[in-house]
């Protein structure tokens, strides 16, 4: 009976084995996992302006290429936690014990909210105004906004990109935007618009704003449409054959602010400076409101005036737009 009882219990331990083996997700090797993220890494880097080198190397420092705990069973490649996140969760020990963790469906889903995880908080707003093929200033930025609490997370991330060449990525994902197509016919594509806009709503837009429909007009040297309700980043960048991150750079759009119909949406970079020397404020205006009318980059606008952006604009208050208030 013992002899029997031991086979069994022998038994019993192969067979947990096997089963936990098999039902453990299979490990992958460095360049297995460079060579299956690296192409939705160049099309996220074309989408949303995150440098495809810097992406890479977060995911394989943050999953250890995939074989992290939270890679293999939350899909979880970079290492966000909850934050309000309301789907699916893992819990998971890092600074404390049990912190919640995202979990998502699939590798794909961790790598296209790990653009809006960065792209929606504010302090990652600074990493947007850097040459977006300048992967050690994005390391380096990443380092300061807290992503991460190593004090040499951004000499991490360089050494993996160096080592590993992935700043080649970057090179591939722009030169594909160097190669896009020639933007649409401007008359052919205000034509499909009025007739979009007209099936849209008749009521909540003037005639005139339909006729502006995709016409580009300039201001301060600067292309720019108008926008209609329903308008999206996604949905302008596609229809002006034109990149998200390209809209949401150029009008300002990381800290949540969102496209309201009748608003100048830009189609390049906004300057250092206005055309006119003033600005008079209105009721109701914002600083983003005013940078939008003039074409003038908030932080310039506010560095004009000696201003914080948390501070509310006065009404009648006379803000420059060119020169510096502490010149005049």
């Amino acid at each position: 009976m013992k002899a029997k009882s031991h086979l069994f219990v022998l038994f019993f331990i192969v067979f947990s084995a096997l089963s936990a083996h098999a039902s453990s997700p299979q490990r992958i090797t460095l360049p297995e996992y460079i060579d299956t993220f690296r192409d939705l890494a160049i099309s996220e880097m074309q989408l949303h302006g995150i440098p495809a080198s810097i992406k890479l190397a977060q995911a394989i420092l943050e999953s250890g290429f995939g074989n992290s705990r939270l890679a293999r069973y939350g899909n979880n490649h970079f290492g966000i936690k909850c934050h309000g996140w309301t789907g699916r969760y893992l819990l998971h020990d890092d600074d404390a014990e049990d912190e919640c963790f995202r979990a998502y469906n699939c590798p794909n889903e961790s790598f296209r909210d790990h653009s809006q995880f960065l792209l929606t908080r504010p302090w990652y707003a600074p990493l947007f105004k850097l040459d977006i093929m300048d992967y050690r200033a994005w390391a380096h930025g990443l380092r300061r906004a807290g992503y991460a609490t190593n004090p040499r997370y951004a000499e991490k991330l360089i050494r993996i990109i160096e080592e590993h060449r992935l700043m080649r990525y970057d090179s591939i994902a722009m030169n594909l935007v160097a190669a896009m197509p020639e933007r649409k016919n401007f008359t052919e594509a205000r034509n499909h618009s009025v007739a979009e806009a007209r099936m849209v709503t008749m009521e909540r837009v003037a005639p005139q704003q339909m006729e502006n429909r995709r016409v580009v007009k300039t201001n301060n040297r600067i292309r720019y449409i108008i926008a209609l309700p329903n308008d999206t980043p996604e949905r302008i960048a596609t229809e002006m054959n034109m990149f998200i991150w390209q809209i949401v750079r150029y009008n300002e759009l990381e800290n949540g602010r969102q496209i309201t119909p009748g608003q100048i949406v830009y189609l390049q970079p906004k300057r250092r400076q206005g055309v006119r020397p003033f600005h008079i404020v209105q009721p109701g205006e914002t600083f983003y409101d005013i940078s939008q009318l003039h074409g003038i980059k908030v932080e310039h606008l506010l560095s004009r005036n000696n201003l914080q952006e948390w501070q509310q604009p006065t009404v009648g208050t006379k803000l420059l737009l060119r020169g510096r208030l502490d010149r005049e």
